[in-house]
């Protein structure tokens, strides 16, 4: 059975995540120890919490290490913005694994950015299989990312500006909502980031 490591840096909710997880067919740890990171298939960096807290939280090297490898790397909304370069919520570095910025929404929308939004996808990828062109994913963020490469865009959001709501880049992942919450269609990202492992 697949293993997927959630890291544990002591923001958010993990609950529903690991749940949605094992739902898909993985086992699950929800960790920060190097060993089990070392010894699982992917590794979720979950989404709920503040910069700053997770980035101190985090196992920063084990993390940057196991993605340098090839080890699948998914992030969930706080999680995919730490796979950035640069976050001004905590004006300090991300992970540095994928090149572009983490910026606050703009003051002409009500800030957080929370509910359901339309995820429009934008390009063709295994994690998105099934997915239907247009659909409603469940979104709680103040934050959004500016990636350098347009191309790791799968698909797109719009809320006062337009940002990447799900990004593929090699063996790392991420989306701005959270699939957990947001029924069958985001289970079935879940489910097929689990299908990328097998």
């Amino acid at each position: 059975m697949v293993k997927i490591s959630i890291v544990d840096y002591g923001v958010g909710n993990l609950h529903s995540i690991r749940k949605a997880i094992e739902f898909s067919g993985a086992k699950v740890l929800v960790t920060k120890d190097p060993k089990l990171l070392r010894g699982c298939d992917a590794i979720v960096l979950p989404g709920v919490g503040a910069f700053s807290g997770a980035m101190s939280e985090m196992p920063k090297e084990i993390v940057i290490e196991e993605a340098l490898s090839g080890k699948p790397i998914f992030g969930i909304c706080l999680g995919m913005q730490l796979l950035f370069e640069y976050n001004e919520e905590g004006n300090g570095n991300g992970l540095c694994l994928v090149k572009g910025r983490v910026v606050r929404l703009p003051n002409t929308v009500k800030i957080p950015h929370i509910g359901w939004n339309i995820v429009e996808i934008v390009k063709n990828h295994p994690i998105v299989e099934e997915i239907p062109a247009q659909v409603y994913m469940y979104f709680v963020h103040s934050y959004y990312v500016q990636a350098k490469d347009k191309e790791i865009s799968l698909a797109n959001s719009k809320y006062g500006v337009e940002f990447p709501s799900i990004i593929a880049s090699e063996n790392i992942f991420g989306t701005q909502f959270h699939p957990e919450k947001s029924g069958v269609h985001g289970l079935k990202i879940i489910k097929n980031f689990v299908s990328l492992l097998k």
